[in-house]
């Protein structure tokens, strides 16, 4: 099994196999740089939670769902799990996600899921209606549109 990973100064989301777990076992990992998203999120939403820590949650939910409507299965996990996948500096929110039963999976489907999600549920809760193309940004092309938003809704 294969680990696949997809990366920014905004977010990251990272499945890599658990082989300690057992065969067909993965650990999804995944973030958000609550720094980073504070001019598009900043004062855009109620007293409830920030948008982009909310909207990580409510997309790894839909990760665990998507898992178990192609045969895997979801379970919590604790500890240190995602050693060396998250970033240090700024402030980052991180959940992970252990996945059992994983060959089932596609792990593009899986990270193209959590990244397009994660930003329309942001945009959404910030109150923002903004677009994204049906096609997934690469990495490089989300944090460059994510950084022009931050210029746009409150410098970056």
């Amino acid at each position: 099994m294969i680990s696949s990973s997809y990366r920014n100064d905004f977010l990251y989301v990272a499945l890599r196999p658990d082989i300690s777990r057992g065969e067909g076992v993965l650990i999804y990992c995944s973030g958000v740089n609550v720094s980073r998203f504070g001019p598009i999120t900043r004062g855009r939403h109620g007293i409830g939670s920030n948008p982009s820590v909310r909207g990580l949650q409510l997309v790894n939910l839909g990760v665990r769902d998507l898992a178990l409507s192609k045969g895997a299965t979801p379970k919590a996990v604790r500890g240190n799990v995602c050693g060396g996948i998250v970033p240090t500096g700024d402030t980052w929110y991180t959940e992970a996600l252990l996945l059992e039963n994983a060959p089932v999976l596609s792990l593009d489907e899986i990270i193209d899921y959590a990244v397009t999600n994660l930003v329309r549920k942001i945009f959404k809760a910030s109150m923002l209606d903004l677009h994204l193309p049906d096609k997934p940004f690469q990495p490089d092309e989300l944090q460059v549109f994510l950084e022009d938003l931050c210029k746009k809704y409150g410098g970056l």
